[in-house]
Formats: C-alpha cells, sequence, structure tokens
C-alpha cells in the first residue's frame, strides 16, 4: 500500500502559553536518576507564547535509589525550564486492531504471521550485559555510546540515560503518577516521548532532560522513532504515523502489511537502515517494514533469545530495539528483563 499523506494539518494541538496546574505538577515532581551534574539552559521560548514562568526544580542533595547499584545517588543541582499548558487532546474513536492473521507462532495472546514469501532472519547473540529487571522497558534508543530508555507503568514511569554495558542509570527523570511512560526516540539535540493512553507527549532537551514541549495526539502512544527527518509513531494498530517534529503536526501514515494482510499490536519502534523494526506485542517477533509503503520485507524471530535462568522472576514481553548506526551493532531487551543482547542478524 502507497503511503498516504495529509492534504491538510492533523488536530494535534500546540500548547497555550500559560502556566498550568499539571505540568507544574509533572516539573515539581521530575527527579533525577544519576549523578552527573545536569547542564544549565535558560528557559525556552515556547512558539506562540507570549511568556512563560519558570515552576521550582528538584532541591539538590536529595536522592533517588539507583536500582542498579541499590545505592543512593544524588539529585543533579537545579535546572529552569518553562512552565507548559497541558494540551487538550481531541476527542477521536480509536481504530479497531486489525484481525489476525494464520500464525507461525504465538507468544502470550498475540497472534502475528510470518509470510514465507519474505525472508525470516535468526540471530546470534555477540553479547549479553545486565539491565534494570525493574525496568518495565517501552522505548530504546542509542545515541553516542549509551541509551535512551523510556520505562512505563503508572507511579514508575521514567526517562532514563544508561551505560549499557553495566547498566547503571546515569542520569533520569520520574514522571508523575499518572502518566504510563511509552516509546522515545533522539532527533537532534532533543529527546521526543509518548504516553500510553493519556495522549500526551513530551519533549526534553537530549542533555539535560529539560522538559521544553508538550503536544497532544488522538490515538494511544506506543512505540516511536525517526529517518532523521520524521517522527515515526505507532499505537498498537497496524498504522504507522509521520509527525514534523518542528510543528508535532501528522503529515502521513501508511498502514502495515504483509501477504496475509495488516499487521496489528506493532509497539517499540527502531529505524534501521531504511527500515522500521517494529516489536510485535506479545511475540518473539520484529517485522521490518518498508516505511513508504508498509510493507513488510523481512521477520526477525528472537525466539529463544531469554533463557531459562533469566526468568527466576517474572518477565514480561520482548519490547525495545535500539540501533548504533556507526557501527552497526543491534541491541534488544524486554519488559522486566534482567538481561540486554546485542545480537547479529544471520544471512
Amino acid at each position: 500500500m502507497n503511503q498516504v499523506r495529509s492534504s491538510t494539518p492533523h488536530p494535534l494541538h500546540r500548547l497555550a502559553a500559560s502556566a498550568s496546574l499539571a505540568l507544574l505538577l509533572l516539573l515539581a515532581s521530575c527527579q533525577t536518576l544519576g549523578a552527573e551534574p545536569r547542564l544549565g539552559v535558560p528557559p525556552a521560548t515556547i512558539r506562540e507564547s507570549p511568556a512563560t514562568s519558570v515552576p521550582a526544580s528538584p532541591t539538590p542533595g536529595s536522592t533517588i535509589t539507583d536500582p542498579t547499584t541499590e545505592t543512593d545517588v544524588p539529585l543533579s543541582p537545579t535546572v529552569s525550564s518553562p512552565a507548559l499548558t497541558p494540551p487538550t487532546a481531541p476527542a477521536a474513536t480509536l481504530p479497531a486492531p486489525a484481525v489476525a492473521v494464520p500464525s507461525i507462532t504465538t507468544a502470550g495472546t498475540t497472534t502475528v504471521s510470518a509470510s514465507l514469501s519474505v525472508p525470516i532472519f535468526a540471530y546470534e547473540v555477540v553479547a549479553e550485559f545486565p539491565h534494570d529487571s525493574s525496568a518495565w522497558t517501552q522505548g530504546l534508543d542509542y545515541v553516542n555510546g549509551l541509551l535512551i530508555e523510556s520505562t512505563g507503568r503508572r507511579g514508575q514511569s521514567s526517562l532514563r540515560l544508561v551505560d549499557p554495558a553495566t547498566g547503571q542509570v546515569l542520569k533520569g527523570l520520574r514522571l508523575p503518577d499518572q502518566y504510563f511512560a511509552e516509546g522515545a526516540t533522539v532527533l537532534g539535540d532533543k529527546i521526543y516521548q509518548l504516553t500510553w493512553q493519556e495522549r500526551t507527549g513530551f519533549v526534553y532537551d537530549r542533555e539535560s532532560f529539560a522538559l521544553l514541549d508538550v503536544f497532544a495526539y488522538p490515538t494511544e502512544g506506543w512505540g516511536l522513532t525517526h529517518d532523521g527527518q520524521r517522527l515515526i509513531m505507532s499505537d498498537g494498530t497496524a498504522t504507522l504515523y509521520f509527525l514534523d517534529p518542528s510543528t508535532l503536526q501528522e503529515t502521513g501514515r501508511v498502514e502495515v502489511r504483509d501477504a496475509t494482510g495488516p499487521v496489528a499490536m506493532l509497539n517499540e519502534l527502531e529505524y534501521v537502515n531504511g527500515e522500521v523494526f517494529a516489536n510485535v506485542w506479545k511475540t518473539n517477533w520484529i517485522a521490518r517494514i518498508n516505511p513508504d509503503t508498509g510493507q513488510v520485507t523481512g521477520w526477525i524471530d528472537l525466539t529463544g533469545l531469554l533463557q531459562p535462568e533469566d526468568t527466576s522472576q517474572p518477565v514480561d514481553v520482548l519490547n525495545g530495539i535500539a540501533y548504533d548506526e556507526a557501527t552497526g551493532r543491534l541491541f534488544v531487551t524486554g519488559k522486566l528483563w534482567p538481561a540486554l543482547f546485542e545480537i547479529k542478524l544471520a544471512d
């Protein structure tokens, strides 16, 4: 199917200028997770906003437990961020998930097809690294040797900077309890993060994690990546949405299909050499997708990646893909997984 582009802007709202209680709560309750000093940035000027105010920042000297070391690390020095008004997401009827198609393998309750008309890739494990087993991984991105990780669950959602070699959380913030964080990606000097049913996204400064912007979308938020020009978003259906990273307006969308029909439950996303890699929820499969047509060009079968000895405590589904463009390294993990894997796809 050819990509369908919108002729008029999708109703994704930009922000009003006035400060609001919800965003004051967001900024006041964000807690840093790392010992590295945060870089100060001046309050941002939000487009179409005549004025902004600066809410209170976290108090220096406070601590939070680093889950990888079980030791307290201090909060970073305060950083001024603009007070932003949370958007009101437009009312919308969420599209129904596509009907499941014949399966080769299943996990949980989701069925996924792997059409024999496209390649099915096996894998080999290159290396295994420690991963915070309390992290409900929703988004993963590799930037300059480190990982940006978005973790979910209400009351536990966070945005983190992680050393992939040790699993140590170097820096981060925790979202207020009402938000269930989802996918995240880094484009330029900004980090973009989705939430699940709150239909609210956040934009942060990449270095300091200071909140810069808030935006809304009319569907659920699941996975997020980019192709260098556009943000690419999933919502748990068979649709990928393309957003302008400056205006945060939808510029187009495409339905993902294989030879048997739509492929639903697209979750965490990663852009890899011109393709979108997508976890399919509750399965061990990653779909390789042509973003221009939506056609599935191949499947990656990660069955058996997590070994029995890794499941001595509760674990959840495969979710989290990160790609090092400079070296071609590919990383995967899952929700509550104790390990991060570097894998190589078999030819």
